[in-house]
């Protein structure tokens, strides 16, 4: 399979195989990125960090079936470190006219539902921002956050839970369940 002679040889330094698998999966690195980020030029930054830090401990990796949910944990930590050094962790927001911006298809139906879920979600606390971004926006399983996020499943379902109830107060007690 091509995927696993890629892993071997990006192990063994071969920076354009690491690249190529890297490139197989861009789309979701870069919503992933763009989630956390906000604008496109720090979502980009945070992709270039997670290449380095990729190629410099690929060789770390035991199980190669695992690099795609391990490359995407090094993105939300390289997500995470780039906004810390910014001192937006607590907001994880951008303007609203770059929000209206938004690359990701069919998350909203008008720019005025955007800036009030975009309201109302900065009113939670960076945790239960994190798993409704990544759920909601992306799409994503309990597992496939729990590995990013590097905590339970159950951890993640219990975050959810409150973080969608903490919304729906937010927004006086109506909430889409289809967010």
């Amino acid at each position: 399979m091509e995927f696993k002679r890629l892993i071997k040889k990006a192990k063994k330094g071969d920076k354009e195989a690491l690249l190529r698998l890297i490139m197989d999966e861009q789309a979701d690195y870069y919503k992933l990125a763009y989630v956390y980020m906000r604008n496109k030029e720090d979502a980009l930054d945070a992709l270039q960090d997670m290449i380095v830090v990729l190629y410099q401990n690929i060789s770390k990796l035991k199980k190669e079936e695992s690099f795609y949910s391990w490359s995407k944990t090094i993105l939300v930590n390289c997500c995470r470190n780039k906004l810390r050094s910014q001192n937006k962790i607590a907001s994880l927001t951008t303007s609203f006219d770059q929000a209206a911006d938004a690359p990701v298809d069919g998350l909203y139906a008008e720019s005025e539902d955007r800036i009030v879920l975009e309201k109302h979600l900065l009113g939670l606390s960076e945790i239960h921002q994190e798993v409704i971004r990544l759920k909601y926006f992306l799409d994503m399983d309990y597992q496939t956050m729990a590995e990013i996020l590097q905590i339970p499943v159950g951890t993640v379902k219990s975050r959810l839970n409150h973080g969608l109830k903490k919304l729906k107060d937010s927004l006086g007690g109506e909430i889409n369940e289809e967010v």
